[in-house]
């Protein structure tokens, strides 16, 4: 095809650049010349010294393990990140020679600088103070000496530094905010429900820097334990060219005859990508950006608006994040806090997994007939002989699963998987890891937990001062009693504090990552659920959930806003477009903590009562569809698709009476439907698309 593009936004974006200004998880600084070379050889390093500890484990124990892992990432964190966001590309234009130019010497010039190069020092030494005397360290932490306190205030700050540079100014304001109350909680008047004792200085450092609660707590234990070993595998599975054979057998899965795409295909082929894709990026701005770059000219073929292709790689990236094997990175710390093993909270995603892309693929359908999108001719080749030649990839996957189901933990099966993936790229002399190669995985392995460190050190300000003070306690007090205002019928208190917690969460997930604002909430909200009867399980999988979906979350919504980079759309109508794809994710949640049956969603509880609650909510998903997408048989009228909404509710409530009426509901709308477009004398036709499309 000699088909001239609209906009250079259609041809091949710059992935790296784009994954870097959208991606509130990934490092943003490019690194040239010896730079570059010092850097990669350390990360590298980092990447053994933490596989090394997999299998030789340190005799000072966990702790000392985290004071050497920090000392190693918040210095290379203060390298790799800018202090201040870099101008954006848009200055040059980007099909002008001269733009190219601009470009490259803006790279050559994005080294750190002097203050770069201190700051990273000055970490190191104050990370590694404890390891001077870590005996006396720990035994001191109730009477710290002055150097132990002025170590611990320098480390605050720069831990906070190393946050804003990864993630902006909300997550340090918040912790500061945090800090201050701990401090200045106990001027609060005495009757209030925040009102504590008061803490000073000399109480506060210790409690977040010589003690398990603050930087080296739960969050950074995972970070050093899982998260990295996932980040690494990752690279070396995207090194290897899994990644790259993901995204040839979601096209050729779906490809008809002679390579010709049926109507609906491309929409099935980039869901299918992006869950196959998010297991090798672990990020759902990634994941969406990547698996765009690709196929975003194959959906405007087809017919997809910019919108609408947008709404649909950004869903697609984000089901990468909710998706077994390799879940989000709140995911480990569901794990540590439930003191379960990762396989269980793998087994509790697996159908809400399945109801987020039952939710995408019906509204891809939907759309897809409703814009009227044509059949492409894709060149793919045969599914069945990429299987055979590079169905290998897959074999990694299963080990981790089949490993941890054998009692081995996550963190060793996960090295196990990356040493069967490594074996397995000199199978493909393309994607041979020899030295250099490997010694790239192993960077970029490191490269990408650094923000994620970041951000687990710094929660552990909030998670200690929660600590100290009893504040998780007091705040599920206030969220009830909040609640309890409009009644006080028990259904109705948890409803309410359901509906106010979903929205405290997705609100601090517009401000910080994912990460972040699922530890937050996670310390704050869940007591709130928990003390109304919900099970832990449930709670932390409900703040799960709504910490995840803030990413496709109007008004910053930043897989929504990478995927209009992508294909040039409005960032706006984007997130719109992606929050109706994604609508199912955000109502089945609540289905968790409403009712008992609600545990069935998690794969809790006997098996007859697992499928009928799965089945009962598949349905729910199908009425939503119909209802946010306006399509039954053909396009659906306004009384239809209120009656669909309200049956979807209903069924999601998993008790039988409302399933009962919901079904009954949607039985009545699909009747009403039937008859209107009988008596209109159009059955089967096409009927010209009255809802308003974006195409």
């Amino acid at each position: 095809m000699s088909e001239k593009p609209e906009r250079p936004a259609e041809e091949r974006p710059d992935v790296e650049r784009i994954i870097a200004e959208h991606d509130e998880e990934r490092p943003a600084r490019r690194l040239s010349g010896r730079v570059a070379l010092v850097v990669t050889v350390a990360c590298a390093v980092v990447s053994v010294f933490v596989l090394y500890v997999v299998f030789f484990p340190l005799a000072r124990g966990t702790q000392y393990y985290l004071v050497l892992f920090l000392a190693a990432i918040l210095p290379l964190t203060f390298v790799s990140y800018r202090p201040r966001p870099k101008p954006p590309a848009s200055s040059s234009d980007p099909d002008s020679a001269d733009g190219a130019d601009s470009a490259d010497s803006a790279e050559l010039s994005d080294n750190p600088g002097i203050l770069d190069w201190a700051l990273a020092a000055l970490s190191l030494a104050v990370t590694l103070y404890p390891l001077v005397d870590f005996d006396g360290f720990l035994e001191r932490r109730q009477v710290p000496t002055t150097l132990d306190l002025v170590a611990g205030l320098l480390l605050t700050l720069l831990v906070l530094e190393a946050c804003r540079r990864t993630t902006g100014w909300w997550l340090p304001a918040i912790c500061l905010a945090f800090f201050g109350y701990a401090y200045y909680g106990g001027y609060l008047p005495a009757d209030w429900s925040l009102a504590h004792v008061g803490f000073n200085i000399d109480e506060i450092v210790p409690q977040l820097y010589m003690g398990t609660s603050g930087y080296f707590g739960t969050p950074l234990n995972v970070a050093a334990t899982y998260i990295v070993l996932f980040t690494i595998y990752g690279a070396v599975l995207d090194m290897s060219g899994a990644g790259k054979f993901f995204i040839d057998l979601s096209f050729a899965a779906f490809q008809g005859r002679k390579g010709r795409q049926s109507p609906n295909a491309p929409g099935r082929t980039v869901t299918l990508a992006g869950f196959l894709l998010g297991t090798v990026s672990g990020s759902g701005t990634a994941t969406a950006v990547s698996l765009g770059s690709v196929s975003w000219p194959i959906l405007r073929r087809a017919g997809y608006g910019r919108e609408q292709g947008g709404g649909v790689l950004a869903a697609a990236g984000i089901g990468a994040i909710l998706s077994p094997p390799t879940l989000g990175a709140a995911a480990f710390i569901i794990a540590e806090l439930l003191r379960t093993s990762y396989l269980t909270v793998l087994v509790y995603a697996i159908i809400p997994t399945l109801l987020y892309y039952v939710g995408i693929i019906l509204a891809i359908e939907i759309d897809a007939r409703r814009h009227g999108a044509r059949a492409v001719d894709i060149p793919a080749g045969s599914a069945r002989k990429l299987l055979l030649r590079f169905g290998y990839h897959f074999a990694s996957l299963f080990l981790i699963v089949a490993f941890m189901a054998a009692d081995i933990p996550p963190f060793r099966a996960v090295v196990y998987a990356t040493i069967l993936q490594f074996l397995f790229s000199f199978l493909d002399p393309a994607h041979r890891m020899g030295p250099r190669r490997l010694l790239e995985a192993l960077a970029a392995g490191t490269r990408s937990v650094l923000p994620v460190a970041a951000v687990c050190a710094a929660a552990g300000i909030i998670v200690a001062v929660v600590t100290l003070t009893g504040l998780g306690l007091n705040l599920a007090g206030i969220i009830i009693d909040a609640a309890q205002v409009v009644g006080d019928h028990p259904t109705l208190v948890l409803v309410l504090t359901a509906v106010f917690a979903a929205v405290a969460v997705a609100v601090l997930g517009l401000a910080v990552p994912v990460t972040a604002s699922f530890i937050i909430a996670s310390v704050i909200i869940t007591p709130a659920l928990v003390e109304l009867g919900v099970s832990r399980p449930e709670a932390y999988m409900f703040v799960f959930y709504y910490a995840v979906l803030s990413e496709v979350s109007p008004p910053t919504a930043l897989a929504a806003v990478a995927a209009a980079a992508i294909t040039g759309g409005n960032p706006i109508r984007t997130m719109w477009a992606t929050w109706r794809y994604a609508l199912p994710a955000f109502l089945v949640p609540f289905a968790f903590v409403l009712t008992d049956n609600g545990s069935a969603l998690l794969a809790q509880g006997p098996i007859l009562g697992i499928l009928a609650a799965t089945a009962v909510s598949v349905l729910a998903v199908a009425a939503l569809a119909a209802a946010t997408g306006g399509w039954i048989v053909g396009p659906a009228n306004a009384p239809e698709r209120v009656l669909a909404f309200i049956a979807a509710l209903l069924l999601l409530y998993l008790e039988p009476l409302t399933a009962g009426i919901g079904g009954a509901l949607i039985g009545v709308a699909v009747v009403l439907h039937l008859l209107r477009r009988r008596l209109r004398g159009r059955p089967g036709a096409p009927v010209p698309d009255t809802q308003g499309s974006t195409t």
